[in-house]
Parts: C-alpha cells; sequence; structure tokens
C-alpha cells in the first residue's frame, strides 16, 4: 500500500494508509446475508446507514403498486415548508412540523404520541432534511439528535425531553472547538443529519460561502456526553498532510471545505465516506493558491478515530462551486469476471465517480484533462482537472445559443439571453468566472445534489436525479444582490425599500435622485417614466445598466409603491434571510475581492430540465434516462415530458422493483419500473414535496410516506425565499398503503 506523499495532491492519487489493512478482508466487502433485514426498517436518514434509499419490504409492488390509497394524514402545520425524511422506530414515526417542532406519530395511524420544542431558535436555523436515533445495545436508552441554532439536542426518544447530562444541559454549541472565535460564525451546523456509529455520532457543517466563513471540519461526538471524540481538518493544520495545498496559515481564516451534504458508512469495515464541499469564496481564490486539499474530495475516514484512509479529489482549487454533496453510493460489483466493493459519488458537474471503496483506486480510469485558465487578477487556477472516462455522465455539459428555449419565454426574453450568451465567455465545462458575463454549465446547482443519489444493493444499479441549470457568473468588486435580503413577510412597499436598497441605491443613491444625466434620478420615477417602462430596464437592462431578472412581477410591483410613496414604507429597513457579512479575512496581505451572484437561469435551456438516470455500474453504462416529472412552468404550452425545475427530491428503492420519488412544484408521488423508467402509477398530493420519501413496515403493513409541506409554484423558480400563493398551503405528512383488504 502506498502512503499519502506530499506532492500527491497534485496527481490526484489516492493516499492510503496502513491503517486500512487492519480494516479490510474479503469478507467484509461479501455481499450480506443478512442484507434484508439491514434494509428492512427507516430508522436513519435516507433509510440505512449507506444511504442508499434502499428498502428490502416487497408488499408494494410493481402489480398492485396502482392500488395505494391514504392510510392517514398529518397535519404540519402552516408555519413553513420543510424536506423532512421521517424515520421510523417500531411504531413510532419521528417528523418536523408546526414551529420547527419534532413530533412523534404513531406510524400506524399518524396520531400525535409528543412534540419536542427546540431549546434553542435564537437564528430559525435546524437540521431539516431529517434526523439521527441512537439506541444502546441492549435498548434501555434511546435517543434522537438533531440541531437547532448551531447547538446539537438529544432527545429521549420516548418522551421528546431533552437529555440533561448529554452536553450543557441537554445540548452542545457546535461553534466551539473549531479554533475560531464562536462570535465570528454565524452558522456553523449543516442542515444535514449526521451519521451514528457505535456510540458516536458523526458530523458535517454549513459554514456559509462567503470570505471569512468558518472552517468545515468533520467532528464525532460521544452520544451518551457529548464530548468531542475526533476531529478531522479539512483544511489541514501545519504538519498535517494536505497543507502544502493551501498558503501558509490558510487555516486559521480560510473556510467551507464542508460536508453539508450526506455521509455514508459501511458498518462493517467502520469506514465513513464523506464528500466535502468548496473552499469559500467560491468563485474567486487568489487568497488561497493550490489544489486546497481537502476540498471537493471523496474522503474515506475510520469512523472510530476519524484517521485518513484515502481521499481522491474531485475538483482542484474549485472556482465553480462546485461542492460534492450527494451521498456516496457503496456497491458490490462485478469487474473483470470479480466481485468489487465500489463507492460512486454523483457530482454537480455531471460526472459519475466510481472508486474500489477498499482503496479508493478508480474502477474505470479518470484523466487529468486540461482546462481553460483564469485571467481574474492574481488568480492561478489550476491547469487541469480529473474527467472519469466512464460512466457516461448524466448531465448536460454546455450551453450554446443552440439551447436555448423555444418554449416558455417571450420573444423578448429569448432575444435578450441570444445577445448574453453569444458575448459571455464560454469555454465549457470548467470555464472560470471572469469580469464579464461567464457561463457555467451545469451550473452551480446543476447536476446531482443533496438526497438524489440511491441504488440498489442486490444488482449494481445507482439512480441519479439531476438538473441541467445554466449560471451567468460575472466577478465584480462589490457583493450582487440576492432576493434572500428581501425580507419575506414584510409589507409590499418594505420589501419594495428593500429592492431599492440592495439592487437600485448603489448607482442612484439613498435619496433616489441618481446623478443626471448618465445615472437619471429616480424621485417620483412612476409618474416621470410610468411604471411599465421602469419594470422593464429593471428586469431587462438598458445601456450600461444591467438588468435583474431574477425581481418577480411581485417585487417589481413593491418597488414601484416605495418609489411612488417613500413613506409607506418609513422606518428602518427589515431585516432579510441572508446571514451577515462574514468575518474579515485574517491574511495581512488579502489581495482585492471579488464577488458574484449564483447567476441562476433554469428557463433559458430546452428542456428536459431534470432527469432520472439509472446506471449498471457492472458494466459502467446508462441504463435508462427519463424526465423527472413534468414542469408546471411548461403547461400553458402544453409541454409534457419537461422535468421539472430545480428539484430538491430524492427516491426510494425498493427490492419489488419500485421507484418512488415525489415532485417540487407539480406536486406529485411517482412510481417508476426500475428496470426501464417507465412511470406505472402517480398521485396528486395536496402540496408540493421536497427531500425523500420514507418507507416503512408497522403491523404486517408497509407504507410510504411524503413530507408535503412545499407551495405549488407556476413560476419560474428563483433563488431566494419560497413566494407567497393566492391560496394557504396545506401543508402535511400524509402516507400511502395498500387497502387493508
Amino acid at each position: 500500500m502506498s502512503k499519502p506523499r506530499p506532492d500527491s495532491s497534485n496527481k490526484n492519487l489516492c493516499a492510503i494508509t496502513a491503517l486500512a489493512a487492519s480494516l479490510f478482508s474479503v469478507a467484509a466487502w461479501a455481499i450480506p446475508q443478512d442484507a434484508q433485514q439491514l434494509h428492512s426498517t427507516w430508522s436513519t436518514y435516507l433509510g440505512n446507514p449507506d444511504s442508499s434509499h434502499f428498502t428490502s419490504l416487497t408488499q408494494i409492488n410493481r402489480d398492485n403498486v396502482g392500488k395505494l390509497a391514504v392510510a392517514w394524514s398529518y397535519d404540519a402545520g402552516n408555519e413553513r415548508a420543510y424536506e423532512f425524511n421521517p424515520i421510523v422506530v417500531g411504531n413510532i414515526m419521528y417528523v418536523i412540523a408546526w414551529h420547527t417542532d419534532i413530533v412523534a406519530l404513531d406510524a400506524r395511524t399518524g396520531k400525535q404520541l409528543w412534540v419536542h420544542h427546540p431549546k434553542s431558535m435564537g437564528q430559525r436555523l435546524e437540521v431539516h432534511r431529517g434526523i439521527n436515533f441512537w439506541q444502546s445495545k441492549g435498548g434501555s436508552d434511546k435517543r434522537l439528535f438533531i440541531a437547532f441554532d448551531n447547538h446539537l439536542e438529544a432527545i429521549d426518544e420516548s418522551t421528546g425531553e431533552l437529555i440533561k447530562s448529554f452536553g450543557d444541559g441537554g445540548s452542545i454549541d457546535l461553534k466551539r472547538g473549531l479554533g475560531r472565535d464562536p462570535k465570528s460564525m454565524y452558522v456553523i451546523q449543516s442542515g444535514t443529519p449526521g451519521q451514528i456509529f457505535e456510540n458516536l455520532i458523526i458530523l458535517g457543517s454549513e459554514t456559509g460561502e462567503d470570505y471569512g466563513s468558518p472552517p468545515g471540519d468533520i467532528r464525532a461526538y460521544d452520544v451518551r456526553t457529548g464530548r468531542m471524540v475526533w476531529i478531522f481538518h479539512t483544511i489541514p493544520h501545519p504538519g498535517e498532510f494536505g497543507y502544502d495545498t493551501w498558503p501558509k496559515d490558510t487555516w486559521k481564516y480560510e473556510g467551507g471545505t464542508n460536508c453539508w451534504g450526506e455521509m455514508s458508512l459501511d458498518q462493517k469495515t467502520g469506514i465513513v465516506y464523506i464528500p466535502t464541499g468548496a473552499p469559500t469564496y467560491d468563485f474567486y481564490a487568489a487568497d488561497r493558491k493550490g489544489n486546497n486539499l481537502f476540498a471537493d474530495c471523496l474522503l474515506a475516514l475510520d469512523a472510530r478515530t476519524g484517521k485518513l484512509i484515502w481521499y481522491y479529489q474531485l475538483i482542484h482549487h474549485d472556482l465553480w462551486d462546485y461542492d460534492a454533496t450527494s451521498a456516496p453510493q457503496l456497491l458490490t460489483v462485478q469487474h473483470n469476471g470479480e466481485k468489487v466493493p465500489i463507492v460512486a459519488e454523483a457530482s454537480k458537474q455531471g460526472y459519475l465517480y466510481v472508486f474500489n471503496r477498499a482503496t479508493g483506486k478508480p474502477i474505470w480510469p479518470i484523466e487529468e484533462r486540461p482546462v481553460p485558465r483564469s485571467h481574474m487578477p492574481g488568480e492561478e487556477s489550476s491547469p487541469t482537472q480529473p474527467v472519469p472516462t466512464a460512466p457516461p455522465p448524466f448531465a448536460r455539459q454546455k450551453f450554446t445559443v443552440a439551447d436555448i428555449d423555444p418554449y416558455i419565454l417571450s420573444p423578448l426574453d429569448r432575444d435578450r439571453w441570444k445577445k448574453v450568451v453569444e458575448n459571455a465567455v464560454n469555454e465549457g465545462l470548467f470555464t472560470p468566472a471572469e469580469r464579464t458575463d461567464t457561463i457555467e454549465m451545469p451550473g452551480n446547482r446543476g447536476g446531482s445534489n443533496w438526497g438524489m443519489t440511491a441504488s440498489n444493493p442486490t444488482d449494481g444499479t445507482m439512480f441519479v436525479v439531476s438538473m441541467d441549470i445554466p449560471a451567468i457568473l460575472k466577478n465584480e468588486r462589490r457583493a450582487p444582490p440576492s432576493l434572500w435580503n428581501i425580507p419575506s413577510k414584510a409589507s409590499p412597499a418594505q420589501q419594495g425599500k428593500a429592492v431599492y436598497h440592495f439592487y437600485c441605491e448603489r448607482c442612484h443613491g439613498t435619496d433616489r435622485e441618481g446623478a443626471p444625466p448618465a445615472v437619471p434620478s429616480l424621485v417620483r420615477a412612476p409618474s416621470v417614466f410610468g411604471e411599465a417602462t421602469i419594470k422593464g430596464v429593471v428586469k431587462y437592462g438598458l445601456k450600461d445598466m444591467p438588468g435583474f431578472p431574477d425581481l418577480t412581477d411581485r417585487l417589481l410591483n413593491g418597488l414601484m409603491l416605495y418609489l411612488a410613496d417613500p413613506a409607506s414604507a418609513s422606518g428602518p429597513l427589515p431585516s432579510g434571510g441572508e446571514p451577515p457579512p462574514a468575518a474579515p479575512n485574517a491574511a495581512s496581505d488579502a489581495p482585492v475581492r471579488f464577488w458574484t451572484g449564483y447567476g441562476l437561469q433554469p428557463s433559458i435551456i430546452s428542456p428536459p430540465w431534470s432527469v432520472i438516470t439509472a446506471y449498471d455500474l457492472n458494466q459502467g453504462t446508462i441504463k435508462w434516462q427519463v424526465p423527472f416529472g413534468d414542469a408546471p412552468q411548461g403547461a400553458r404550452e402544453n409541454l409534457k415530458g419537461t422535468g421539472i425545475m430545480l428539484p430538491r427530491n430524492g427516491p426510494v428503492v425498493t427490492a419489488s422493483g419500485l421507484l418512488f420519488i415525489a415532485t417540487k412544484d407539480e406536486g406529485k408521488l411517482r412510481a417508476y419500473d426500475q428496470g426501464t423508467g417507465e412511470l406505472l402509477w402517480s398521485v396528486d398530493l395536496p402540496a408540493a414535496s421536497e427531500g425523500v420519501p420514507a418507507v416503512y413496515e408497522a403491523d404486517g403493513r408497509e407504507y410510504i410516506v411524503v413530507c408535503a409541506t412545499s407551495a405549488k409554484q407556476s413560476g419560474i423558480p428563483r433563488d431566494g425565499p419560497e413566494e407567497p400563493t393566492p391560496e394557504p398551503v396545506h401543508r402535511s405528512y400524509i402516507a400511502y398503503a395498500l387497502p387493508k383488504n
């Protein structure tokens, strides 16, 4: 076995430690005979520690799926939408609902048993995708773990009460133990739960994405006491492997490089597979020269100690926000006539990377290929990036004028985007953001994301849900405005005031008087220019003024109210949903900074906007690929087979040959044939769904439960808060089952 070498990061080699010899054996990698039992419950996030989304239950199958009916539903309140994957322990289900409360339900009836209101909710932050469960060997001690407001809470599974012996009165402060001032951190907890292994809970983090964000170290805590047992520095400290892939002392001030998505655990070998994200800042990196280990890596760590077994860096010196977030899939396949244990990681850039999970060696060659260089001042982009030769990509990786949507864009929009794309920097998948419009495809929210990978461990099939979302990037010296800055619950005039402050004030001034004739005054602008003219210029731009196509009609109407009568929005500017600016970069020689928006434009590319892809990883080939649902945005043109826009959904894979998945915006639960991709059944939900369903059995009856708590939307999705709807959203958890008879 080779050991880590200081130069190995530049060659993208696996770092294999001698520790591996004590963890791996031929027997450990065989398909377990008790796979049926391992996947027969749904007592952890994504069903099982291997994050396969797989259930061995077979009562619901291809022949009877059409008979599914609502068994029960539970009202989740009207507070907000969730992306929650319920878990079931025995006959008790745990969900998040109401005022971000943890609720225990009877899994057979949906009857509420108890409610836990979080101890800490000062910043309205919570793990909103799932929850962790642990029990002692004899089952006398059972605990739930979930983070609220950057604190990990331990909850008694039977009563919903805090376990006061854990940490400080029932919780631990996740801002502590990272080598930074906790007061400098706005957020550190992830929206995704961790992994339970023996008596440890292993956690990733969500650090924010601006300069000076906190580090994304991987940490493990004792489930009984809350004591931190180990920490893996994703930005290496002096003397640690990978330290030389960053500037000196970068660990003191750089951030990100975190696992905010999903981990997968091999319980037999005690290895946890962890995908990591980009360093901060994502799109300009003159202050972090080098390949930046362990950013954008697939890590294999000893779950007991946190020791590195092997790694593979998927992106060098990330300039695209190409985080690895999807759950690594653990399978055993036939390769070159032998059974081989593999781990497969789907990416935002549309590639599927497949490795021997014992050694980290690629199953099919991954080539270092030349990529475009950055022309940003002070930037030193990587000259090459790793490109898998197999399996084929699951997402589109280029966007040109020929790909502009011919259906739902208006003629004016189509002409505008044609000019933008024709004049943009567009050199392929790894085009770095420049100071002029730059095409990023499949985009920083494209490809595969959290919740979007699943597999069938019995036959080596892997499923990837993916989206094609072009992004138009442009690096500027000032941070761009964001829809997240706009307060979602303010009055229309107050929202208009916020739009003016974040989008218009930098040029037209706080007094709205501008600098005529170059920058016109906006005092009484609606009566001077007319509302239609102003809206058109704000949305599409004019001469040197950029357009802001993300601003919705509702927000533009609010802007008109504010410009017509500023007194209608008197008082201080309401706070939005975006975190405050990050702490200053501690580097004394910090270079000039640049920022870009995420630039997501889901509607400017022709459909399908999202697809489901089935891979045969015995062969490294695609078995089938089908559009993922029908986007409501295409209904006016009677478009079918479009795939929904910006999905946040993942599938459940059953041993009976079904693939269940719900849809955002459209609001359906669908069942596909695993073998062919044929749609076998669908049902309308009372609300749209985000996240992953759960499949479980109670008293001999199989159920599938869906978190349907999002608004059905027909407008173009934006990177911002949920848009209000004319009618209240009926938010609920809905369980389906076959008729009892």
